[in-house]
C-alpha cells in the first residue's frame, strides 16, 4: 500500500458498518488496486451529514474497477462516461462514482483539460479546496484511515475555505472554483482564507471563459442556502457580482438631499432574500426577492418637500426581467412567475395604507390567482423597517389584509 497518510493517523471507525465501503474494499483487494472514498463524502462525514452520493478514486482504471464492482454487486446499472474517464453505479439508493487518479493541465483560455494518470497525492492536489481534498482508504491494510495531505480536517474545524495549492494555480485551472468557494462558504457558513479570497478577486475575470449554465448552477446553490446573503456579500466584495449580476450592484448606495434619504436597496434586497429563505425553499420565490426592486435605480427621483420616489419600479422591473433571465439561462416559467410577483409586490402593502373596497381585494385575488400565497409570503418578507415599532405596525396592518384576502 503506497498511500501517504495524514501526520496523525485518524481512522473513521464509525464507518466500519457502512454497507458499501467494506465490500468495495474487498473487491479492491481482490483486484489488486488501491481505492479511496474521496471529496464530499469524507467532508460530510466530519460534518455529521449522511450522503448517498460517494466518489471513489482508483489508482488505475476507474471504469474497469466500476465494472468489477457492478459484477460483484450483481447490478447492471453502470453508466460509463469514457470522455471523462468515469463510471457511475446506482445501488440500493446509493450513487457510486468511480474515476482513475489523474492530473490535469489547462491552456490559458480553455476549459478543456489535458488528462493523464497520476498518484493519489497528485489527484487530491488538483481538487478545489482542502475540505474536499481528503480521502479514506478502503484497502485492508489501511482500512478507513484518513488521507489528509493538505490539512482539510483542521480547516473543517476552523470553518475555513482554503485551496490545497497556491490559490491562483487552483483558480487558473478551473475558474468556476471561484464561485464554488463562495458557494461552500455560504452553505457551510465558513470563512474564506484571506489569500484564497484575494486570489478570487484578482482572477474574477477568468469567470468569463466559463459557460453561463455552470455559473448559474453555482448561483442557484448560493440562493438555495440557509442564509444566501452571505454569498452575495462575498460576491460583491470580490468584484464578482459586477460580472455575473451587475443589476444588483446598481442597487447599492444611499443618497441624501434636503434631509431626506432612502434605504440602501442592495441591503434591503438581501434582507428580503434572507427573510424569504427562512420560510420557503422555493428557488423561484427566492429569485423574486433578488429582483423585485431591480428597477429602483432607473426610477429614482427626488421631489421637493416629499423626498425620494421610485414610481413605477414594479412595472419597469418586470420589463427588465426577460433580458436578465435569458442571460442567466433561467427557465421561462420562472420568468413569468417572477414578472407576475414583481408587478404585484406593492399591491398587498398598498391595501394596508388606505380604506379599500371589496372590489380592490377581489381584483388582487383574481390577478394573483394560484400564486396568492407566494405573493403574501414575499410581501411579509419585504417589510424590513429598521424601526421596530414601525415594523410591528406594518406587520399588524399586513396581517389584517391577509385575513381579508383569505
Amino acid at each position: 500500500m503506497s498511500f501517504n497518510k495524514s501526520k496523525k493517523s485518524v481512522v473513521l471507525h464509525d464507518l466500519k458498518a457502512h454497507p458499501i465501503l467494506k465490500r468495495l474494499g474487498q473487491i479492491a483487494d481482490e483486484k489488486g488496486v488501491d481505492v479511496c472514498a474521496v471529496g464530499g463524502f469524507v467532508r460530510d462525514y466530519f460534518l455529521h451529514k449522511q450522503v448517498k452520493d460517494i466518489d471513489f478514486v482508483v489508482i488505475g482504471n476507474g471504469i474497469a474497477f466500476a465494472r468489477a464492482v457492478a459484477h460483484s454487486l450483481q447490478t447492471r446499472r453502470v453508466a460509463v462516461y469514457k470522455k471523462f474517464g468515469t463510471a457511475m453505479i446506482e445501488y440500493r439508493g446509493y450513487k457510486l462514482e468511480f474515476v482513475g487518479a489523474r492530473k490535469e493541465s489547462y491552456r490559458e483560455n480553455s476549459r478543456k483539460p489535458r488528462v493523464a494518470p497520476a498518484d493519489l497525492m497528485t489527484d487530491l492536489a488538483r481538487r478545489d479546496f482542502t475540505i474536499n481534498a481528503m480521502a479514506v482508504s478502503l484497502n485492508r491494510e489501511t482500512y478507513l484511515q484518513l488521507i489528509d495531505p493538505f490539512g482539510g480536517l483542521d480547516d473543517l474545524k476552523q470553518k475555513l475555505i482554503r485551496t490545497p495549492l497556491e490559490p491562483e494555480t487552483t483558480f487558473h485551472d478551473d475558474p468556476l472554483r471561484i464561485m464554488r468557494g463562495v458557494r461552500f462558504a455560504t452553505q457551510l457558513q465558513f470563512n474564506i482564507h484571506p489569500h484564497t479570497f484575494a486570489a478570487m478577486a484578482k482572477m474574477r475575470d477568468r469567470l468569463r471563459i466559463i459557460s453561463q449554465e455552470r455559473i448559474t448552477d453555482e448561483l442557484l446553490k448560493i440562493i438555495s442556502a440557509e442564509k444566501p446573503s452571505i454569498g452575495f456579500r462575498l460576491l460583491d466584495e470580490a468584484g464578482i457580482l459586477e460580472i455575473i449580476f451587475p443589476e444588483l450592484v446598481a442597487l447599492k448606495g444611499v443618497e441624501e438631499r434636503e434631509g431626506y434619504q432612502h434605504k440602501d436597496v442592495f441591503d434591503h434586497t438581501l434582507m428580503v432574500l434572507d427573510n424569504v429563505a427562512k420560510v420557503s425553499q422555493s428557488l423561484p420565490l427566492r429569485l423574486v426577492a433578488l429582483v423585485h426592486d431591480i428597477a429602483k435605480p432607473r426610477t429614482k427621483q427626488f421631489k421637493e418637500g416629499k423626498g425620494w420616489t421610485f414610481h413605477g419600479h414594479e412595472e419597469i422591473g418586470a420589463r427588465m426581467l426577460p433580458a436578465i433571465f435569458k442571460r442567466l439561462r433561467l427557465p421561462n416559467d420562472w420568468l413569468k412567475y417572477a414578472q407576475k410577483l414583481t408587478r404585484l409586490h406593492l399591491r398587498p402593502i398598498a391595501l394596508t395604507e388606505e380604506e379599500c373596497t371589496d372590489s380592490a381585494y377581489r381584483r388582487l385575488l383574481f390577478q394573483a390567482g394560484e400564486d396568492l400565497e407566494d405573493l403574501l409570503v414575499f410581501c411579509r418578507a419585504d417589510i424590513t423597517s429598521g424601526n421596530p415599532q414601525r415594523r410591528q405596525k406594518h406587520l399588524a396592518n399586513f396581517d389584517f389584509v391577509v385575513k381579508r384576502l383569505k
